[in-house]
């Protein structure tokens, strides 16, 4: 599918702008994720971020496949069916973990409603091949909702990751529009039940803002979230792919995610991030070890 520059009716504001990043260590990185034939969130879609987790040894790999079988509108990966998996992909993945010597690992997946277990069993397999090679490696899984399945849920949390990690993404209202396939409640239940299979998982989920929300909106979600069971919670701007994709219906400013934040941690959250340019996976061993001490 054709990439298109995005034209949002909202113009972009200053805060937003930062360099890609570059440098010898980032593309010692780039050639470790080449040579094993991975995909990388970071890479994949453009971070801003991903110099600085870089530096700081910590990843986020994409595993199940390129193509997601979900349509979200706010999502630059490609919809269809894979109908494969690669077994390889389990040990590859372990492998650029130790050669990259991470500290701190995302695994994530698109959305692969074609399998009977949404594919949870090479999340397990995955978290394990890295347990072998990196024992200390802190290892988060940043999941689909697997159609509900508390099954196929603890597949996942049998392999003992360090954190569980599910985004909600927005907020009730906006879910026909921006995650037509999704359910709101179904991604409410899934962070009930890793809190009942796993009292002692660190649990973390997040959220967009600027696709139309209102504040009320947001922070009756962010309750509904820390009701769940929720620990951490990571406010960020939703920015346009494509021209293809939602528009931006407003940029929020920083100082206005500094009161989210303020209102997020007055809710109870332990780890609260809430900056224009973050993503799930920003800071993440910070805020693993901010609910853990």
């Amino acid at each position: 599918m054709e990439k298109k520059t995005c034209q949002s009716h909202v113009k972009k504001p200053k805060w937003l702008a930062r360099k890609l990043p570059t440098g010898p260590e980032y593309d010692k990185m780039r050639q470790v994720i080449a040579s094993n034939e991975l995909a990388t969130v970071c890479q994949e879609a453009r971070c801003p971020n991903q110099f600085e987790c870089y530096s700081k040894g910590s990843a986020t790999f994409m595993i199940l496949g390129e193509k997601c079988t979900r349509n979200c509108r706010f999502c630059n990966v490609q919809q269809g069916v894979d109908f494969s998996l690669d077994s390889t992909e389990p040990s590859r993945v372990a492998a650029a973990v130790e050669k990259m010597a991470l500290k701190y690992v995302v695994i994530t997946s698109v959305t692969r409603d074609d399998l009977p277990d949404g594919g949870a069993a090479v999340f397990a397999e995955t978290i394990q091949e890295i347990r072998k090679r990196c024992a200390d490696v802190l290892v988060e899984v940043l999941i689909p909702d697997l159609l509900g399945s508390k099954e196929s849920l603890q597949t996942i949390l049998t392999a003992k990751p360090d954190v569980l990690n599910h985004n909600v993404e927005t907020v009730a209202r906006l879910y026909p529009l921006v995650r037509p396939e999704a359910i709101y409640e179904r991604s409410l239940q899934l962070l009930r039940n890793t809190r009942t299979l796993a009292p002692d998982m660190v649990i973390k989920t997040g959220v967009m803002v600027g696709l139309g929300e209102t504040n009320g909106e947001l922070v009756a979600c962010c309750n509904d979230i820390h009701k769940a069971g929720c620990d951490i919670l990571i406010l960020g701007q939703y920015l346009q792919p494509t021209k293809n994709h939602l528009e931006v219906e407003r940029f929020v400013s920083p100082e206005e995610f500094e009161i989210f934040k303020s209102e997020a941690l007055a809710i109870g959250f332990k780890g609260v991030l809430a900056n224009p340019l973050v993503r799930s996976s920003y800071k993440a061993e910070e805020l693993y070890y901010a609910v853990k001490r």
